[in-house]
């Protein structure tokens, strides 16, 4: 039960709906984080997103970003040397932003990464542990069926973000 009368909506959606002032700028951030121009494809992207929303336990958010990347991934790996890197300094961009290292972005570097890549890296780890804190702060709900993330997952990778909650 989410801390909060919301619509019966599950996670992020759920509080879109409710909150219409915020869905605006919210979807908009997603949508520039994960389909606007970047050197990282849709898919590493919502990798990130997922990785980091996984590591900070937000079933809601790893499942659904989890769902996206693999339908936009199209063979890509997500264990390549350069997303290994990537996820190094997001897994430390999520817990504490200061504990990013020289070395790590010096491994980035070493596996291809550019100062956008990084830039885009660090930006979606840090914006994705604000939205898994918003989504799990006020407890919103999480669905349990695999197929629900699909369907969500689905609107997700062929419409991107702004576009109305499902």
């Amino acid at each position: 039960m989410p801390h909060i009368d919301l619509p019966p909506l599950p996670g992020i959606a759920g509080l879109l709906a409710g909150y219409p002032q915020t869905a605006e700028p919210l979807n908009s951030l997603a949508e520039t984080l994960l389909r606007g121009p970047s050197p990282l494809t849709p898919a590493q992207r919502e990798t990130i997103a997922a990785y980091v929303s996984r590591r900070n336990e937000c079933t809601f958010c790893a499942e659904t970003h989890g769902a996206v990347a693999r339908r936009l991934s199209d063979g890509e790996s997500e264990t390549d040397p350069l997303m290994a890197a990537l996820l190094a300094v997001a897994d430390k961009v999520r817990v504490d932003g200061r504990s990013v290292t020289p070395e790590d972005i010096g491994q980035a570097r070493a596996a291809g990464a550019d100062d956008r890549t990084i830039h885009d890296t660090v930006l979606i780890a840090a914006a994705f542990s604000m939205f898994n804190r918003y989504v799990d702060g006020l407890n919103t709900l999480t669905p349990t069926d695999p197929a629900d993330y699909e369907r969500h997952a689905g609107a997700l990778a062929e419409h991107g973000y702004l576009r109305p909650p499902v």
